[in-house]
């Protein structure tokens, strides 16, 4: 499908009015109003044919991808027992009584001093809970958890709680809590969120919600499935991603040749995070196997190529900033264009740059800190041992982060002059628009003045 753009009010037929003056003034009032709302100008049918041919091959190359390597669903396994490959079930808490931890058979707590000074142990008595199962075959049955005085995590009655189960254990120790159950929290959160955007954004963030649910299913029905099916995982970020990109981006923003320079912005980017991305994890030797999680997944899908994961969190991680960066500046660009229609394609680069470099400063900090604020146990754990500067940051495990940090910082600032670029070029070149407001604007802003005059005369 070729995009196309929406008819702005100038580029609908109007009536003739009785008078010369007052067509005048009616066309010069409709083209003021034009340019400071409404949607984007259309550009000409020879740009818009030049941006099809361009981004209609890449959409049929990523729909004939996704045809390809679509999985079907998650392989089955066996589960292991070990970490999140574990059965689940729902339990409440029905009871909670204080005993003597050293009755029960606990540890007894020591009140020694902590290591580094530190605050002594929690003291008191231990919490006897009686869990009740609430789901699967064995619903009612009911068990005991012992939860310590030092613990994390203590329970309330009526508390819903997410299970363990180990069929071959011993009848006994078949349950265990493994965690709370936050479905309450995290969905009225979520409300709050959808609420939030919708009362702002409008009719534009339903649309941002409808396309937040698809990227969402394109990953959980596409990507992850197809990773586990042994695909390889940089391909399946590429397409996934792009999939992704193309469907946020249009139906946020709509059909138009505004969006689509965002679109080339974003995947010229994409593609340099993808090359650098390859280039120095293979020179820098990391493996992406540098935690409990990652090499539970291997060792339950060896076929699964981890470096090829680490690249593709590196793209999926980008584009969602990507997509911010690239939209700002072609909006600009075109905004800078209805302000001043005779600026010329250098002028609007530099106006066009000025705004990025702002946006690149704060961007770049935020995605920083991102990653920052992800890995700060691992940073404390580091501090902890008083390792040098150097040794840290060039461990597997941090040099990991900085590459994937500054991998996706390159690109993120490289979609700035590259997108800025294409915005300037294009609005630049569509020489249709330039002559219709040469032709309108003037004529129509001469022509109301001179009804104004006849009218006061």
């Amino acid at each position: 499908m070729t995009p196309t753009e929406p008819q702005s009010p100038t580029d609908l037929p109007r009536p003739r009015p009785h008078g010369h003056h007052s067509h005048a003034s009616s066309h010069g009032h409709s083209h003021g109003h034009s340019h400071s709302h409404g949607p984007p100008t259309p550009v000409s049918a020879h740009l818009r044919k030049v941006i099809a041919a361009v981004l209609i091959p890449f959409a049929v190359a990523v729909l004939a991808g996704l045809i390809v390597m679509w999985p079907g669903g998650a392989p089955p396994h066996k589960h292991s027992g070990l970490g999140l490959d574990q059965q689940t079930r729902s339990g409440r808490v029905v009871k909670i009584e204080e005993i003597d931890c050293s009755k029960a058979g606990a540890t007894p707590q020591q009140q020694s001093p902590q290591p580094g000074g530190g605050p002594p142990a929690a003291q008191g008595p231990c919490e006897k809970s009686e869990i009740e199962v609430t789901s699967g075959p064995d619903k009612g049955r009911t068990f005991t958890e012992l939860v310590q005085p030092s613990a994390s995590r203590h329970y309330t009655v009526g508390q819903e709680v997410v299970l363990a189960y180990a069929p071959k254990a011993p009848k006994n120790l078949q349950y265990a809590v493994t965690d709370v159950d936050r479905t309450l929290p995290m969905a009225l959160l979520a409300g709050l969120f959808a609420l939030a955007v919708v009362v702002v954004g409008r009719l534009r963030g339903v649309f941002a919600l409808v396309a937040l649910v698809v990227s969402f299913g394109v990953l959980t029905l596409f990507i992850l499935p197809a990773i586990l099916h042994g695909s390889d995982p940089l391909l399946v970020a590429v397409v996934g991603g792009s999939a992704i990109m193309l469907i946020a981006l249009y139906m946020c923003h709509g059909l138009n040749a505004r969006t689509s320079v965002a679109v080339v912005g974003t995947l010229t980017s994409l593609m340099l995070i993808g090359l650098l991305g390859a280039l120095f994890t293979q020179w820098a030797h990391l493996t992406g196997d540098t935690d409990d999680q990652t090499g539970l997944v291997h060792g339950l899908y060896p076929e699964i190529e981890i470096r090829g994961l680490l690249l593709a969190g590196i793209i999926i991680g980008s584009l969602g900033v990507l997509d911010d960066v690239t939209v700002t500046q072609t909006s600009a660009v075109w905004e800078l264009k209805e302000a001043d229609p005779s600026a010329s394609w250098r002028k609007l680069y530099g106006s066009g740059m000025r705004i990025g470099r702002d946006h690149i400063a704060s961007v770049v900090n935020t995605l920083v800190m991102a990653y920052a604020g992800a890995s700060l146990p691992l940073m404390l754990l580091f501090s902890i041992a008083d390792s040098g500067i150097g040794r840290v940051a060039t461990s597997e495990i941090v040099a990991e982060e900085i590459v994937r940090t500054l991998v996706g910082s390159i690109g993120l600032v490289a979609s700035v002059p590259v997108t800025t670029a294409l915005a300037a070029l294009v609005v630049s070149a569509d020489r249709h628009n330039t002559k219709t407001r040469a032709k309108s604007g003037p004529r129509a802003r001469g022509a109301s003045r001179g009804g104004r005059r006849r009218r006061a005369k």
